[in-house]
C-alpha cells in the first residue's frame, strides 16, 4: 500500500553523492555476461508526492548511461495504481520492468505469475528490519525486496495529558478511559483511525484483531481463522467505541488525510495513523505543533500490534532486461539511497541501521518509536486473492462499526465470506 507522504521535503539535507558511491561494483557489472538481459528499464510507482525519485534515478543514469532507468508515475490512489498494473500484467505487458508495489500485493502478484522470484543473495536482507522481509515472500521464495516500510502509531495530545497528570495509554482500557473522560473536558473527540471502507480500514481492523490474539487467515490464505474469540474482541473494541461515542461516528468516513486533519486542527485527543503525520502535524501552521507525541499502538493488556505498510520492489516476469531490473532494486535498497528515501522522500526506510543514526534521529524524533512498532508489527493477511480478502474485511468491519451487525455476527460473516474466497469461490 502506498500511504500518504509527508508534504514537507528536505527535512534533512542528504549528505550523499551517489555518483561516486563506493558500492557501485556489486550492482553494476558483475553479471555483464547476461548482456541480453541488460538494457534500459522502467520503474513504475504510485505518484511521487515529494519528487525525490527523479534525482535518485538521475544518479543511476549518470553511472549507467546504457541502462537508463525511466520513472513512470501512476495515480496516487493505491486502488487505481493496482488496477492499472493488473491490467497490464494480465496482458503480458513488458512496459514496466521494476514494480513498486504495496506489500500486501506481493502474494497475489507472485501467485499469478506476474513477478519473478529473485535471488536472496543479491540483496541486503540481513541489513533490513526483520519483519519487512516476510512481506516479500510467498510459497517459501523471495519474490520482491522491501523498499519502504510503515507501521501504525498512536498520536496523542501531550499538552492535554500533561495538564491532566496522565501518561499516554498502553492498553485499550486506558485509551477508552481517557477518550471518554479527558477528551470531553477539553472539547475534544476521543479517538479515531481510518474507518472508511477501503484498504486503511483493513489495516486498522487487522491491528485490532491481531492485538487481541485473533487472526483472519493463515497458511498464505489457505485456512480461515476468523471465527475466534480474539477476532471478536478486536471487532468489539472498534464497534463499542463508536456505539459509546468515544470514537466519533464521523470517522467512519475518514481516510488518512481526513483523520490527520482532524488531529492537526485540534479536534482529537488520540489518532491512529502512519509516521508521515509526525512531520506534517509538527509543521508550520499546525494547531498542535509542539503539543503532541507518538507511542506504539495499545492493545488489550499492553502494547498492541501494528500491521506493516509500505512497498516492495519486484521484477516484472515479462521484463526484457531482468538483470538490470534486479540491479536497480539493489541500488534502491542500498544504504545511501535508503537514507534519501527518508531525508528527501519523507518515507520510513527498511535499513535497520538508519533508525539509530544520531543525525537522523535528531531530524526525525519518531524513528526509535517507529522502529519499535515495526519490529512488533505483522503483515496483513497473505492471500493470492488479497484484493477480495480486503474488500470483505472492509465491508464487514464497517457494518459492525456502524451498528448494522453485532461483533459476533460480523465474525461469523467474516468466516463465511473468507471461506468462500479461500475455497476459490
Amino acid at each position: 500500500m502506498r500511504w500518504t507522504r509527508a508534504a514537507g521535503r528536505g527535512l534533512l539535507a542528504a549528505a550523499v553523492v551517489l555518483a561516486g558511491y563506493a558500492g557501485l561494483g556489486p550492482w553494476s557489472g558483475e553479471r555483464a555476461a547476461h548482456a541480453g538481459e541488460r538494457g534500459p528499464v522502467t520503474l513504475v510507482t504510485a505518484g511521487d508526492l515529494t519528487d525525490y525519485l527523479d534525482p535518485v534515478l538521475d544518479d543511476w543514469n549518470r553511472a549507467r548511461p546504457d541502462e537508463k532507468a525511466t520513472l513512470v508515475e501512476l495515480p496516487e490512489s493505491a486502488d487505481e495504481t493496482r488496477a492499472q498494473l493488473v491490467t497490464g500484467l494480465r496482458s503480458g505487458s513488458d512496459r514496466f520492468d521494476v514494480l513498486n508495489i504495496d506489500v500486501a500485493w506481493t502474494s497475489e502478484f507472485a501467485a499469478a505469475g506476474w513477478i519473478s522470484p529473485v535471488d536472496p543473495g543479491r540483496f541486503p536482507l540481513d541489513d533490513l528490519l526483520p519483519p519487512v522481509v516476510d512481506t516479500a515472500t510467498f510459497g517459501g521464495r523471495l519474490y520482491a525486496v522491501p523498499y519502504v516500510t510503515n507501521a501504525g502509531l498512536l498520536y496523542y495530545r501531550s499538552d492535554v495529558l500533561e495538564a491532566e497528570g496522565e501518561e499516554p495509554p498502553r492498553t485499550w482500557a486506558e485509551l477508552e478511559r481517557l477518550a471518554k473522560e479527558v477528551a470531553p473536558r477539553h472539547g475534544l473527540e476521543g479517538y479515531a483511525g481510518q474507518f472508511l471502507p477501503y484498504e486503511g480500514l483493513t489495516a486498522n481492523a487487522t491491528e485490532a484483531v491481531r492485538s487481541a490474539g485473533g487472526s483472519l487467515l493463515v497458511d498464505e490464505g489457505a485456512k480461515v481463522t476468523a471465527d475466534s474469540a480474539g477476532t471478536e474482541e478486536g471487532l468489539r473494541f472498534l464497534a463499542d467505541g463508536v456505539r459509546e461515542g468515544w470514537i466519533p461516528e464521523e470517522s467512519l468516513s475518514w481516510k488518512e488525510e481526513e483523520s490527520r486533519e482532524a488531529f492537526q486542527d485540534g479536534r482529537l485527543l488520540f489518532l491512529r495513523n502512519w509516521p508521515y503525520v509526525y512531520a506534517v502535524a509538527g509543521g508550520e501552521g499546525s494547531r498542535v505543533a509542539g503539543r503532541f507525541g507518538a507511542v506504539p499502538l495499545p492493545g488489550p493488556d499492553g502494547p498492541g500490534i501494528s500491521v506493516l505498510g509500505g512497498s516492495n520492489l519486484a521484477v516484472n516476469a515479462n521484463s526484457r532486461h531482468p538483470e538490470t531490473a534486479a540491479d536497480l532494486i539493489a541500488y534502491l535498497t542500498s544504504e545511501p539511497v535508503q537514507r534519501r528515501v527518508l531525508t528527501e522522500g519523507s518515507l520510513p526506510p527498511v535499513r535497520a541501521s538508519l533508525y539509530s543514526d544520531p543525525e537522523l534521529v535528531r531530524a526525525f524524533p519518531y524513528l526509535p518509536i517507529l522502529r519499535e512498532s515495526v519490529l512488533a508489527a505483522e503483515p496483513r493477511p497473505k492471500s493470492p486473492r488479497y484484493d477480495q480478502v480486503s474488500l470483505v474485511v472492509q465491508a464487514v468491519v464497517h457494518d459492525a462499526m456502524a451498528g448494522r451487525q453485532s461483533p459476533r455476527q460480523a465474525v461469523e460473516r467474516l468466516a463465511r465470506e473468507l471461506g468462500s474466497i479461500a475455497g476459490g469461490g
